[in-house]
Order: C-alpha cells, then sequence, then structure tokens
C-alpha cells in the first residue's frame, strides 16, 4: 500500500491556477483505503474546484490510478475525459506518472507520496519500506530500520533511546528495540552481529 496524504486545496487551486475544464481521477486502492482519493473525496474535490471557479467535466475512478491499461480504458471509464484540458489525479506519484503516460493534456497529483505501508489486523501501517532497491528487511526481523529509523541506522540504535523510545519521536519505539525483540523471539539473535555497509545513494 502507498501512502499518502492530501496536499492542501491551495497548494492543489495554486497547480490548477492556468488549468480548466479539469477530469478528476480517484483510485480505489491506496488512496481510497487512506481517504484521499476513494469516491467521497473525488466527489468532494469537485465540488471544491467548481466553487473555487473551475469546470469539473467529469471523473472516473478506476481499480488503481497507476494500472491504465491505455486511454481508451479512461473513455470506457467516462466519455467526459475527451473534453479534458487537465487532469487531477488524487493517487500516488505512480498513478500520476502512468496517467500521464496515456494522455497528451497536463497531468498533476493532489496527494504527496510518502512511503510504501500496510494493513494488518486493521490497523495502517505506515514507513514500512522507502524502496531502496537494496533490501536487506529479512536482516532484521521483518523490520527496516532504512525506514522506520528516523535517521536510518543500519547497526543498531543511537544513543538517545530512552526506555526503548526513538528519541527523535518519543511516542514511537524505537526501531531497533522492536527488531531486537523480534530476532529474539525467532532465535535469529545472530544476524545483529551482520555489520551493514552505509548504503549507496549515487546516480546510476
Amino acid at each position: 500500500m502507498i501512502i499518502t496524504s492530501a496536499k492542501p486545496l491551495e497548494e492543489i487551486l495554486a497547480l490548477l491556477k492556468d488549468e480548466d475544464y479539469i477530469f478528476i481521477i480517484g483510485c480505489n486502492v491506496c488512496a481510497a483505503k487512506l481517504k484521499t482519493g476513494g469516491e467521497p473525496e473525488v466527489l468532494e474535490m469537485c465540488k471544491q474546484l467548481e466553487k473555487s471557479g473551475k469546470h469539473v467535466v467529469g471523473w472516473a475512478l478506476p481499480t488503481a490510478a497507476c494500472s491504465i491499461r491505455s486511454f481508451d480504458s479512461l473513455v470506457q471509464k467516462n466519455e467526459k475525459i475527451t473534453e479534458a484540458r487537465c487532469i487531477l489525479v488524487m493517487g500516488c506519484g505512480s498513478g500520476v506518472s502512468t496517467v500521464a503516460s496515456v494522455t497528451e493534456v497536463p497531468v498533476f497529483g493532489s496527494n504527496e507520496t510518502l512511503s510504501l505501508g500496510g494493513s494488518s489486523g486493521g490497523k495502517l501501517l505506515s514507513d514500512q519500506c522507502i524502496m531502496c532497491g537494496k533490501c536487506t528487511i529479512g536482516e532484521f526481523g521483518g523490520l527496516c530500520p532504512k525506514a522506520q529509523c528516523p535517521k536510518g541506522l543500519l547497526n543498531g540504535p543511537c544513543g538517545g533511546v530512552v526506555d526503548g523510545m526513538c528519541e527523535v519521536n518519543r511516542e514511537n519505539d524505537c526501531v531497533w528495540t522492536l527488531i531486537y525483540n523480534r530476532l529474539k523471539k525467532i532465535n535469529r539473535l545472530d544476524l545483529l552481529y551482520t555489520i551493514h555497509a552505509p548504503q549507496e545513494h549515487g546516480l546510476k
């Protein structure tokens, strides 16, 4: 699940300052779950844009904004998209990019794309993965310190952890405390002896 948050309306209006005849595309997967691009949010955005003097020609809610087969598949959802001079995607950055790849009009996004997360037991799990391209999560008991440690530490906690809590955000457990407890539970504390080199972030 891609974790997103909605941009303020003022920021969206600034993006659309020179645009009109807007078509809105939501996302019925991640954004719907997070209430940043499901049907209620799309309808509210239509209302807010119209109230701000914009013309909304229509909207569509594909299963996933990041999985659009073709422009024709969007036309099948709502042929009004052919009248659009601009498209607003209420999904993640991948959704914006995918829609832009099948249309010739400007495409904008209404959300901030924050991280890769998940859902377990009815609870939303954010910051589960940063999609770094070098996955070592199995060596940390299924918890990613690159994603969940504010300092991205790969070889143990910093000196600021107190009573198992993160010094950056005292309301959060230090991920290294969680990693230690998890590895202990599965009898794999030996994995803590592996030294991880700093990750390369150079351009390819």
